[in-house]
């Protein structure tokens, strides 16, 4: 019997494929929050003052800001309610700082609002990281076994809960966007010249995620691909 995972295979050209698109967006948002991080917002407000301002008309008082290290490394953490501005952003009076700010207080909006998407993929976090990680053990065994297709079937099913994860993120990401602009616009913090700057940094770093969306369907067909039929050597 000939097991796939020991040899090399033409399905690793998947594995590549998805690695490139994920690079090339990487690439992307990088050279575009660049550009637009020459651009100093006409009002002089910091990433962290936007992040402020927009919490409060937002209505939200239980969120703290505070400044992480890194390199766009934002984050909003719901579980602690604080939302993470990095070095690039949180001092910074760049329209793409404004930006990428605005839409970490997004999250905290929908974290709020009790926005479905995001309570739904933040609670199967702990299933899709167990799933993850013993899918390929799973898969092994089952071949092993003879290709019992029980195990074969359950590991594949198991593999794909990254890729359920990933289909998730994008709602949540685009949605986080689109209050991001929309609050922007309406507490005036950016003038109608500035918005469409954030309007492409925040449209580029949804690339990102589209991207990773594409990447993880590419390791599932592999997968399925490898294991999915014993004839297949």
């Amino acid at each position: 019997m000939m097991y796939p995972f020991l040899f090399f295979d033409r399905t690793y050209i998947l594995i590549l494929i998805g690695v490139v698109i994920s690079g090339l967006a990487s690439w992307n948002v990088k050279r575009t929050f660049s550009l637009y991080d020459r651009y100093t917002n006409q009002r002089g407000l910091t990433g962290t003052d936007v992040a402020k301002q927009l919490l409060a008309a937002s209505g939200i008082n239980n969120v703290r800001v505070e400044r992480v290290g890194g390199n766009l490394s934002d984050y909003y953490d719901p579980t602690n309610k604080v939302l993470r501005l990095s070095d690039a952003t949180a001092n910074s009076t760049s329209i793409a700082a404004l930006g990428v700010a605005a839409h970490e207080c997004g999250h905290a909006i929908q974290d709020d609002k009790n926005y479905f998407f995001l309570k739904f993929r933040n609670s199967i976090v702990p299933v899709v990281n167990l799933g993850t990680n013993v899918s390929w053990g799973i898969l092994i065994l089952g071949v092993f076994m003879g290709y019992n297709q029980t195990l074969i079937n359950l590991g594949i099913i198991l593999f794909s809960l990254g890729f359920i994860f990933q289909v998730l993120t994008l709602p949540v990401e685009i949605n986080a966007s689109m209050r991001a602009i929309r609050i922007l616009d309406e507490e005036q913090l950016l003038t109608r010249d500035e918005l469409p700057y954030a309007k492409k940094v925040l449209r580029a770093a949804a690339m990102t995620y589209v991207a990773a969306v594409f990447a993880s369907l590419l390791s599932l067909l592999r997968v399925v691909i490898l294991f999915g039929n014993r004839n297949d050597n």
